[in-house]
């Protein structure tokens, strides 16, 4: 699903440069008809993209016309504004700049080209007096700056009265065109550059005229031949346009360090075929969340000096926010501290929908481990794994990190008492928008929070009822809090179902608009069930037409905006009190989607789940490719088939370099890597004493649709995967954002799990899970282990993880402890050995509280896993 449009600016200087060629007495300079154009969309034709407004009403097409509602009682003609950013400029090169305006009642408006960024420096203005009727303004100069990225702002506030005002026929031509741009996409041999599971697929693409088989060559670092082979035909792929073949080495196996491959005369970028090719990117991925805080300051011994900065947003100035931030005016009449989250993406907004899901992909994370046989209890993600402030307080680390964007959630629920009391507010952020680079502590914007929305209020609902069971174990007091908010901000919702957040809310921050929540409710019913089991959730989940219908779509199975896929994927695997039979079907959803997923993947010469037409790489594209691995991944969780990681390990060497462009969309990563994606805070590329984004940040992608005017005027007619610049400019192609690199993080903490990826063992122990009898404070339950193997097991270990706030109280026949959610019983000396066909029992009594307690379904014993029932 797009993301929101984007948009950015500079914060406006009052100086103006004298015209060139422009006075009476003059000579006017000379520009050809047909000199080169540096607008986009000047006459509106393809509706607002890509212009932009600040301090001024909604940007809408009126009769072919741009037109927007200018306040009256603006101090400065800086103070509204509408502008395009990505204006090319040449030294001394002659320019004409035409519009046609008008403003009603009246008002005098200037057209400014600047420097979009600090100092803002003016290379040209033009005046002019804007009445009812349209009038054609234009005028000649010559500007002395070079410049690719310039601003154009038509500055239009400083008048008494409240003004409409019109925009059409933009134009701006003269100096050079742009030179065609040819990436550099380095050798024709398309490879993972970070490499390859021992165990798992290993594949390539060649770019090739050839239509005849290749040969083809896997070298090692030496320059040994070590496997050989011939490549297979492809035609033209396309999602790039390229004739290509494809290569298959899967079948060489053995570990080592920079491997090449050889074929067509190219020999491809290095990588390394290991086991624990992916055990940093699971940390580094994450460690992008910490560097995206608000509210704290940063700590460089934690993730590098370069990264270190004061807390953003803590009302110290020139901030101004967030822990007394009002509402826009006539919403609310209340302030609220909103401090902490995670900035979104390339800004500093923070938004409940986008915080919602990224929030959600961290603790499905973690509740894999509880449940995925290959995740080994969760270990990698426990405490003192990640570079976060919190490790050592016994909290996995990941759980930490998430909990940094929930408490965020929870302070933007509206408090009792008020209007619309449980919902919660759509998003905050800057008043207009800011330019880059600028660090959230320089923020000078006021801050403000917008309207709640049924959206954004549901979102909270899931979270904070997901938050509520996997942190029972861990903080319960905290727990209690988020189950309130979960269930008051359901109830909240259901009272006020159709609140939209306005498409027209753009300035300053992203729309973030949904006006069907369908999903949402669905979604936030089945975390509300899970969490409490309680048959008034049951009965709206059962209820929603989305419990029975296909919810995992071609080109995204889920996002922002489509939310449904996560109640699915979680009611398959979180255990719940479901009938089997729904169950079962529910499960062969997931493996059904992911059955279409390796259908697309097949077909498509790159190896990537998602179809190659136009309409597939949108804003975001990189993380719909992952999204739609996570269902690969989920449904070889659930079934145990290597097809299914296979698919998900393939998926994953186009995010890593196997692409159009050769590159590796994760900073870091590989030889080849996306490192000026477009950030505020990490603006190296435009002032070198501040960081790139550091290693773990993921690339928004190719987007065809090139809805920033620098992606619009470089890549025009670009062929879908080769829609993409990584330049901090190019916000539609390059952005960061906390909802991709949550799913990167998802998706490298399943493939860490999966070390060298060796085939799928045959499962040797068989479990029963009893409960004989139950209270409202507790249970007893009774385990019996059954040895399914040739071998005799000498020494037990039995391991599982409860769902919600059950407590093992007294153990019998076994010694039996807990951590967290996690039960360990070890053997007695009298029953350490269990025989071929054998059997083993111990019992125990538990303590539960208010929280669903259904009965685990991964059961291991000496680290594997059993057969459950």
């Amino acid at each position: 699903m797009t993301r929101r449009r984007r948009r950015h600016l500079a914060v406006l200087a009052a100086t103006t440069l004298v015209i060139t060629g422009a006075g009476a007495g003059v000579a006017r300079a000379e520009v050809p008809p047909d000199a080169p154009e540096q607008i986009s969309n000047g006459d509106f034709s393809e509706g607002v993209t890509p212009w932009f407004s600040y301090g001024t009403g909604a940007l809408d097409i009126v009769d072919g016309r741009l037109c927007t509602t200018v306040p009256g009682g603006l101090a400065n003609p800086w103070d509204a504004g509408i502008g395009h950013d990505g204006v090319r400029l040449n030294a001394g090169a002659e320019y004409r700049l035409g519009f046609d305006i008008s403003s009603a009642p009246g008002a005098r408006v200037t057209a400014v080209l600047q420097l979009g960024t600090a100092p803002y420096t003016s290379y040209a203005s033009v005046p002019a007096v804007a009445g009812t009727e349209t009038q054609r303004v234009e005028q000649t100069f010559t500007v002395p700056d070079d410049n690719p990225n310039a601003q154009l702002i038509f500055q239009v506030g400083g008048t008494a009265a409240e003004q409409r005002l019109c925009l059409d026929n933009v134009s701006l031509r003269g100096g050079e065109a742009a030179p065609p741009y040819v990436p550099d996409t380095g050798p024709r041999v398309r490879v993972n550059q970070v490499g390859y599971l021992p165990g798992g697929p290993k594949n390539a693409t060649v770019v090739t005229p050839s239509t005849e088989a290749l040969p083809w060559q896997l070298r090692s670092a030496a320059g040994a031949v070590v496997a050989s082979g011939q490549s297979t035909p492809r035609g033209v792929d396309a999602a790039s346009g390229q004739p290509v073949q494809t290569i298959d080495f899967s079948t060489y196996q053995r570990p080592g360090t920079g491997y090449t491959l050889v074929a067509d005369g190219e020999t491809s970028h290095p990588f390394d075929i290991s086991g624990d090719l992916y055990d940093r990117l699971r940390a580094d991925s994450l460690q992008f969340f910490y560097a995206q805080r608000s509210g704290i300051a940063i700590d460089g011994d934690l993730i590098g000096e370069e990264y270190a900065r004061p807390a953003g947003h803590l009302g110290v100035a020139p901030n101004q926010g967030d822990t007394a931030v009002p509402c826009q005016p006539g919403v609310c009449d209340y302030s609220l501290d909103v401090r902490g989250g995670w900035y979104d993406a390339g800004d500093h907004g923070k938004y409940v929908v986008n915080g919602g899901i990224a929030a959600y992909q961290l603790l499905s994370a973690f509740e894999r481990t509880k449940t995925a046989e290959t995740a080994a209890g969760g270990a990698a993600l426990g405490d003192s794994t990640l570079r976060v402030p919190e490790r050592g307080n016994a909290v996995p680390d990941i759980l930490d990190e998430a909990r940094w964007e929930i408490e965020f959630l929870l302070r933007m629920q509206v408090p009792a008492g008020k209007p619309l009391a449980g919902m919660a507010h759509h998003k905050i952020h800057d008043r207009a928008w800011t330019g880059l680079p600028l660090a959230p502590q320089d923020d000078p914007q006021p801050r403000e929070l917008h309207p709640p929305s049924t959206a954004a209020t549901l979102n909270l609902a899931a979270v904070a009822a997901q938050c509520a069971r996997l942190f029972a174990p861990y903080d319960a007091p905290f727990a209690a809090r988020c189950g309130t908010a979960a269930s008051t901000a359901y109830a909240a919702a259901k009272a006020h179902p159709a609140i939209y957040a306005s498409v027209n809310d753009g300035t300053g921050g992203g729309a973030y608009e949904d006006n069907n929540v369908t999903d949402e409710f669905y979604w936030a019913a089945v975390e509300l069930y899970l969490t409490t089991g309680k048959k008034a959730y049951l009965d709206d989940l059962t209820g929603s037409a989305l419990h029975t219908g296909d919810v995992f779509g071609a080109a995204g199975a889920f996002g922002w905006q489509s939310v449904a896929a996560l109640g699915r994927l979680d009611l398959a695997t979180v255990p719940n009190g479901l009938p089997a039979a729904d169950r079962a079907r529910i499960r062969a959803s997931v493996t059904d989607a992911a059955d279409r997923y390796l259908t697309a993947l097949r077909a498509q010469a790159y190896g990537l789940p998602m179809p190659g037409d136009a309409g597939s790489y949108v804003w975001g594209s990189n993380s719909n490719v992952i999204n739609n691995t996570v269902v690969l991944a989920t449904a070889f969780d659930l079934s145990r088939d290597a097809k299914y990681r296979d698919g998900a390990v393939q998926a994953t060497d186009y995010l890593l370099g196997r692409n159009a462009l050769n590159m590796s969309y994760v900073t870091g990563w590989g030889e080849q890597n996306a490192h000026h994606q477009h950030s505020r805070i990490f603006g190296r590329q435009l002032d070198p004493s501040l960081p790139n984004p550091p290693a773990g940040s993921l690339a928004g992608g190719p987007n065809a649709a090139l809805q920033d005017p620098y992606a619009a005027q470089l890549l025009n007619g670009c062929a879908p995967m080769f829609c993409y610049v990584d330049d901090i400019n190019s916000y539609a192609t390059n952005e960061v954002a906390i909802n991709w690199n949550s799913a990167l993080a998802w998706l490298a903490s399943f493939l860490a799990d999966q070390g060298a990826a060796t085939a799928v063992a045959p499962r040797t122990c068989a479990v029963t899970y009893q409960v004989h009898g139950t209270w409202p404070d507790g249970s007893n339950t009774q385990v019996t282990v059954r040895n399914t193997g040739t071998a005799a097991i000498n020494g037990w270990t039995v391991r599982y993880a409860f769902t919600g706030d059950q407590q093992v109280t007294q153990a019998w026949t076994a010694k039996v402890s807990q951590a967290g959610a996690t039960v360990t019983a070890r053997n007695e000396s009298y029953n350490a050995k269990i025989a071929p066909g054998g059997s083993v029992t111990f019992g125990l009594l538990s303590r539960t509280g208010t929280l669903a307690n259904p009965a685990p379904e991964l059961i291991t014993v000496n680290g594997g896993a059993c057969t459950v029932s």
